[in-house]
């Protein structure tokens, strides 16, 4: 039999390797990856990213594969799913727990971290400022070990640019009396302020004046404090709370969201042995110590978000389908919307994730005939429903008898791309910056769409292809990439039909 694609890519990657007379363990080296993995990779039993092709491009000065800068997707719609699928551990906790490591002097292992594009932007930017971070157990964990004096001149401007970088400043304070950081990036959806971090960081005694392209920070004497939150931020919350844990003393902060990935930070704090009273409440306090050097693992907890995902894939697919290891905590209340506008569904016994904090189960939805609201669907700081859940609605309301409003009134333009679901065939109408007014229809069709900036609205219209009948293309998906692995292939294994082009 004839090697495959995959194969015959790993051929050839082995040749160039031995032709460079580098070994298996050389070649893992350079690319900061397990010599397992380079294994796999050589004998065509591993999937390989554009990303990994580029580094092993460089790594042995060989142009492997020539490619556009894009990646789309061909769905083709009308299917129903069925079987069940895992949900993977979240894109926030992981890469909050990454700038949470820098706490600790010591080497902090952090288990099942997803191998998205948002990770791998976080670890850059560590690795730039000097910090040593490598994939081990099969490339399912990150190993994380600080020096002891960051190299802010090297920083990655480029990658900071282009992530949540202001979440590093709570971290940051405890290397330096004196650093710049660039404005924030991630998703196109409206101004990113920092004033939640800016202002509990004020109570803490950090000075942040704002630039054209980047913040000043500095401080003279750190000390405790107690913070009202500015608003109820998940990331100000987890700066503040970094801050706050190696200033010795006991800093209190009000108004905080008792989210997952707020929770998750807390608990790895709580494993380099900071006391933090009332995790899973609205104030936190925190018992801060001069200094946390110890060598721990930690598991990273599921992605209700990724829950949500594909419950919202399955029930616009009218599928019968399981979707295991939800973390129900943060799912009860969309559940709740879901059941009172006639979803059938069922849960398993509750169990306990890797991190022996987080409660599971197993969600199965059934084939349901749907009601718009009577009340609009909202967000809310936790425990209303999360931010990042609420796009899934609007693909579930395009088929619920009626019309649903859907107010997204924290981002100002999130609301306009959930518009692009109209180029096949839903009946969405746009209010305001802030709500749009869904019509439920019979069906959808097949069309080509460019991926909005913005990771969860781009997640939605690949959501409205699966159900479009005919052929979709899903143009330019570095947005979904940021926070899902490998999304195609995992909806193919429950009956979805995606190919992934690259460079057409």
């Amino acid at each position: 039999m004839p090697p495959n694609d995959q194969q015959k890519i790993g051929i050839f990657i082995k040749k160039l390797r031995e032709e460079r007379g580098m070994t298996q363990g050389e070649f893992s080296k350079a690319l900061k990856t397990s010599q397992s993995a380079v294994a796999r990779i050589e004998s065509g039993n591993q999937n390989v990213t554009i990303e990994q092709l580029l580094k092993m491009s460089e790594v042995l000065k060989h142009n492997i594969v020539s490619l556009q800068d894009t990646i789309d997707f061909k769905v083709d719609g009308g299917r129903k799913l069925h079987g069940s699928i895992t949900t993977n551990t979240s894109k926030n906790g992981a890469v909050n727990m990454m700038v949470a490591s820098l706490v600790n002097s010591g080497t902090t292992t952090l288990r099942d971290i997803p191998h998205i594009e948002e990770v791998y932007r976080y670890k850059e930017l560590l690795e730039s400022l000097g910090v040593k971070i490598r994939w081990i157990h099969d490339d399912t964990s990150l190993e994380i070990t600080p020096p002891k004096k960051l190299t802010f001149s090297k920083i990655n401007k480029e990658v900071a640019s282009k992530i949540r970088s202001f979440t590093f400043a709570g971290a940051f304070i405890h290397f330096s009396d004196k650093f710049s950081l660039p404005h924030s990036g991630g998703c196109k959806m409206g101004e990113r302020t920092v004033a939640s971090h800016k202002y509990a960081l004020d109570y803490l005694g950090i000075d942040i004046v704002t630039k054209e392209n980047h913040y000043d920070i500095s401080h003279k004497k750190l000390h405790p404090g107690t913070i009202p939150l500015y608003e109820s931020s998940d990331t100000g919350a987890i700066t503040a709370i970094i801050a706050a844990s190696r200033i010795p003393g006991v800093t209190t902060i009000m108004f905080a969201p008792p989210n997952y990935q707020v929770q998750d930070v807390c608990f790895l704090l709580e494993k380099f042995g900071i006391k933090i009273e009332g995790i899973g409440t609205t104030t936190l306090k925190v018992h801060g110590k001069k200094d946390v050097d110890v060598n721990i693992e930690h598991y990273n907890s599921e992605d209700p978000i990724e829950s949500m995902f594909f419950l919202s894939a399955g029930i616009v697919t009218k599928s019968k389908l399981t979707v295991k290891r939800c973390p129900i905590e943060f799912l009860t209340l969309e559940l709740e919307k879901l059941k009172r506008m006639g979803l059938k569904y069922s849960l398993s016994k509750t169990y306990l994730a890797k991190n022996s904090r987080t409660h599971l189960v197993d969600i199965s939805i059934s084939p349901s005939k749907l009601i718009a609201p009577t009340e609009k669907i909202h967000t809310q700081p936790f425990p209303g429903i999360n931010n990042d859940n609420l796009p899934f609605f609007v693909p579930i309301c395009c088929f619920a008898e009626g019309q649903t409003l859907i107010h997204d009134w924290t981002w100002e333009n999130r609301a306009i791309y959930f518009t692009e679901l109209n180029r096949l065939g839903a009946e969405i109408k746009l209010l305001d910056p802030h709500r749009a007014l869904v019509t439920g229809v019979k069906k959808l069709r097949g069309a080509q769409i460019v991926s909005p900036p913005a990771l969860r609205p781009t997640a939605i219209i690949l959501i409205a292809m699966l159900v479009a009948e005919g052929q979709s293309l899903l143009r330019n998906v570095y947005s979904i990439k940021r926070g899902y692995a490998d999304i195609a292939e995992r909806l193919n294994s429950i009956g979805a039909k995606i190919t992934v082009q690259r460079g057409v």
